[in-house]
């Protein structure tokens, strides 16, 4: 008769603990695989992963962000995510805030496993993105006040290429704009290269530009080459911009304070001057400047001028300005005595509201002691006074009336005079 051996009998030389951590070993193994596994099938599938993170970033922002086209990643060395035809959009808004047909993401795996706590970025890439400016600031317009965030570390740049941006009457084309780095109170530097339209007027424009530090308030400057360009002359400017920009409730620049060095060139004249602009602007369907200076010196046949008031650009332009001119030009004819040699400068009021071509109809008035003009003008037409051959009128085309109570020509003085005359 065999003797019973109760419970199955371990191996010999394995005791039964053994065992019991094998199996075990073993079913953790398994678990593990299968995890990886299912892990593996959902990652295999970089728009279920893009998905989620444009998810959480519209979340975080208020706004629904897609990507229509093929995303992919990587995880190897640096994580990068790459997105196609992506749309950044307000809820409830009828134009998108931002598209791109590209947007590359290239995060360090510290940032990813710190979970938002730290802040740092490798590089960020935009092909062809499209910026709504309108669209933009009802979206500020909805954002919360929020405590101050950290500023987060970019630290191989930022990249646009072929963006564009559409504001009230105007739009961007050709923006390229690289930032080799930011961080927290360093400053920021970008090169900002592209083309501005409005209507039949063009600006292209290459500049430099440095923010004091990416927290605000910080001082920011602009220098580089900017180019009015009409289809009859054109403009080129030597531009040093500074100011103190702000986002919040408005896109601002307080304090703006513009100096270039400015040519009017047309098919047969160069005119080199100097500009001054300064003021506070604001853009809200358009762009404010209130108040507004502006200063030209040294202009030949460009009067030396200063005045202030004020600026509109929207659909229309309204410009209106009350200053002096400082210097009778040279190049213009000597009006007869007393109001051909006055006494220091000539008070001048200005007023224009038409085109943002300047086409339209300008208000002018000047004085000088007790003699008063009133007239109006057109800048086209007095540009091509200035285009215009020696032998051409010696008077700009003026419409107008001069009033004063005493004339000196020669032979003879006139008391009482009133004279009225027009561009015709």
């Amino acid at each position: 008769m065999t003797a019973d051996p109760g419970p199955e009998a371990a191996p010999r030389g394995e005791s039964p603990g053994r065992r019991s951590r094998g199996r075990l070993l073993l079913i953790a193994v398994v678990v593990v695989v299968a995890l990886l596994a299912g892990l593996a099938r959902w990652a295999s599938r970089p728009q279920q992963v893009a998905n989620l993170v444009l998810a959480q970033a519209g979340s975080a922002l208020g706004l629904r962000i897609t990507a229509r086209g093929v995303s992919e990643y990587t995880l190897r060395g640096t994580p990068q995510l790459v997105l196609r035809d992506v749309t950044a959009q307000r809820e409830g808004d009828a134009s998108p805030l931002l598209t791109a047909d590209r947007l590359l993401l290239s995060v360090p795996w510290s940032t990813i496993k710190s979970r938002g706590r730290e802040i740092t970025v490798h590089r960020i890439e935009l092909d062809r993105p499209t910026l709504d400016v309108s669209a933009l600031q009802r979206w500020l317009a909805t954002r919360p006040p929020t405590p101050q965030r950290p500023t987060p570390t970019l630290t191989d740049g930022l990249a646009i290429t072929e963006g564009r941006v559409i504001g009230e009457g105007w739009t961007i084309d050709g923006l390229r704009a690289d930032v080799p780095s930011l961080a927290p109170g360093k400053p920021v530097r970008a090169r900002l290269r592209g083309r501005m339209q409005a209507g039949e007027t063009r600006m292209p424009f290459d500049v430099a530009a440095t923010l004091a530090r990416p927290e605000m308030p910080a001082g920011l400057g602009v220098a580089g080459d900017v180019v009015v360009e009409r289809p009859d002359w054109r403009m080129p400017l030597d531009v040093v911009l500074r100011g103190r920009p702000d986002a919040s409730p408005a896109l601002a620049l307080h304090a703006m304070v513009l100096r270039a060095q400015a040519r009017y060139v047309s098919k047969s004249t160069s005119l080199p001057f100097d500009l001054g602009i300064a003021g506070d602007a604001r853009y809200v369907k358009g762009l404010h400047i209130a108040p507004f200076g502006l200063a030209l010196q040294r202009g030949g046949a460009i009067p030396d001028l200063r005045a202030g008031g004020s600026l509109d650009w929207t659909s229309s332009l309204s410009l209106r300005l009350d200053g002096r001119i400082e210097r009778w030009p040279q190049s213009w004819p000597a009006l007869p005595s007393p109001i051909g040699r006055p006494r220091g400068p000539l008070p001048l009021h200005l007023d224009y509201a038409g085109p943002t071509d300047l086409s339209g109809e300008t208000a002018l008035r000047l004085a000088s002691g007790a003699t008063r003009f009133d007239g109006r003008l057109r800048l086209p037409r007095v540009l091509a006074w200035l285009d215009a051959p020696p032998s051409g009128t010696p008077l700009p085309p003026l419409d107008g009336r001069v009033s004063t109570p005493r004339l000196e020509i020669p032979g003879a003085t006139l008391e009482g005079v009133e004279v009225e005359f027009s561009d015709d």
